[in-house]
């Protein structure tokens, strides 16, 4: 059974340049002091500087967005359309990417963290209307291993189904901070963090999450980065993933905020009203 988790900041520890602010709220620039200090003549005194006060932080009130619900997708066929209009593909990553085959996820898989912590693929669930994930890598060359990468767009009936998606990924990395993610690769602990919108300096989506841990590919030695990052817009969520390699020494997280950001970007142009 799905269950709604309290998004609390800090709740569980988790690093990362994608959570570009804490959770705490306030500070700024100190505002000029109402007085100064001066002399006033034979006898005269100093007056008394007051103490300065902060400035509060705007909290964002509302996405820079406009919906339009003429042109939310209203079938399976309408959504798949979508969720291949906004899906990264390696030109979202970066010059070096390239498609790995297969390059799109078959139109009825879904990926399901069973009972041993263990994913397994199953047909979707009626709230889904559609679901793509394109898969990108960085080859193998000059000693490096392979950096692989992936985009995942899911096109919900309803924003709550979308929402209650994101409460259960929370949930997953805190029942199974060590997954199996297929034969030969898993990550071990894995924390998640949310960050709904108006904290946290979220100012760009309905809501959003962050996970990272260690992933451990049998194929090569050792324990590389692996970071997880989703966001929600209304009924669409997409999510990022990069699996660290051995021999790329570079922080993969800024290559990560880059496709998240198009993706984020291509939701709003495929449902934000005409102007």
């Amino acid at each position: 059974m799905r269950r709604r988790l309290l998004r609390a900041c800090g709740a569980t520890a988790a690093g990362g340049a994608l959570l570009l602010a804490g959770c705490s709220g306030g500070g700024g620039d100190p505002a000029p002091g109402a007085g100064s200090a001066g002399s006033g003549g034979r006898g005269g005194g100093t007056s008394a500087s007051a103490p300065p006060t902060a400035k509060p932080t705007p909290t964002p009130t509302a996405l820079d967005f406009t919906p339009d619900p003429e042109r939310a997708p209203k079938n399976a066929a309408e959504a798949r359309r979508m969720a291949l209009a906004i899906v990264a593909g390696p030109e979202s990553w970066g010059p070096d990417y390239v498609k790995r085959a297969p390059y799109l996820s078959a139109p009825d898989a879904w990926p399901v963290l069973d009972e041993n912590c263990t994913w397994e693929i199953e047909a979707p669930p009626r709230s889904v209307l559609a679901s793509v994930t394109a898969y990108s890598e960085i080859p193998a060359a000059g000693g490096k291993g392979p950096l692989r990468v992936a985009a995942t767009v899911t096109v919900h009936r309803t924003e709550s189904d979308a929402d209650w998606e994101m409460a259960e990924t929370l949930e997953e990395a805190l029942r199974c901070p060590d997954q199996q993610l297929r034969e030969g690769e898993r990550v071990t602990n894995l924390g998640s963090i949310g960050v709904p919108y108006g904290q946290g300096g979220n100012g760009h989506a309905t809501d959003t999450l962050v996970e990272h841990g260690s992933y451990v590919n049998d194929a090569f030695k050792g324990q590389h980065t692996y970071s997880w990052y989703e966001a929600r817009i209304g009924q669409i969520t997409v999510a990022t993933v990069v699996k660290g390699a051995p021999g790329h020494t570079e922080d993969p997280t800024s290559v990560q905020t880059q496709a998240q950001v198009t993706m984020e970007a291509r939701i709003k142009e495929q449902l934000g009203a005409r102007s």
